[in-house]
């Protein structure tokens, strides 16, 4: 059996492992940022003309916000969405994160998948996209509040970040639905 290490950790050294440390830490942080930012571009693409097209003629519930809110509010919630990400991997000696990520990757695709489907599927197909896109975003509802549970055991601050974007997420739901019945 080796004997442990006797060598003195320096103030430099400490130093040098501590901004790797920290310089680390804000690459991820930059990542979960960009693959969020990622998603909203992808949405974007999916919402170009049809924002204006299809989407602004269509029936909506007496509800529904004007159109200028959601670039905004989703900035905002994909912000959120990634510190919360970020705060959960920087715990991630523990045991439940990579099950949390996880979850929140699964997330992720699911809100990925839903602009393409709601708005680029609609002028092809019709009403059936905007009930595709609900079972998508009923899906979403659910793997959110799941994400946030798994965030709670790591990081309660994590968990608390992600109530804004699921709160939003139900509101997009009943969007969704009045959207779908309205427009069948």
């Amino acid at each position: 059996m080796s004997e442990p290490s006797t060598t003195p950790v320096t103030p430099a050294a400490a130093s040098t492992t501590s901004t790797t440390s920290r310089v680390r830490s804000a690459l991820v942080l930059a990542a979960f940022l960009a693959i969020s930012f990622a998603v909203a571009a992808l949405g974007s693409i999916a919402t170009a003309g049809n924002v204006e097209g299809w989407y602004a003629d269509a029936e909506k519930a007496s509800w529904n916000p004007p159109s200028w809110v959601f670039g905004p509010a989703w900035t905002l919630l994909y912000t959120l969405m990634s510190v919360a990400a970020w705060l959960v991997w920087r715990q991630r000696d523990r045991v439940n994160v990579r099950a949390a990520l996880r979850l929140y990757v699964v997330q992720l695709v699911l809100n990925a998948l839903w602009t393409p489907v709601f708005f680029g599927l609609y002028p092809s197909i019709g009403a059936p996209a905007l009930w595709i896109a609900l079972a998508i975003i009923l899906a979403l509802d659910v793997a959110v509040l799941l994400t946030m549970l798994s965030f709670w055991r790591v990081s309660r601050v994590a968990a608390g970040l992600l109530v804004p974007y699921w709160a939003w997420v139900l509101f997009a739901t009943t969007l969704n639905w009045a959207l779908a019945a309205l427009n069948s």
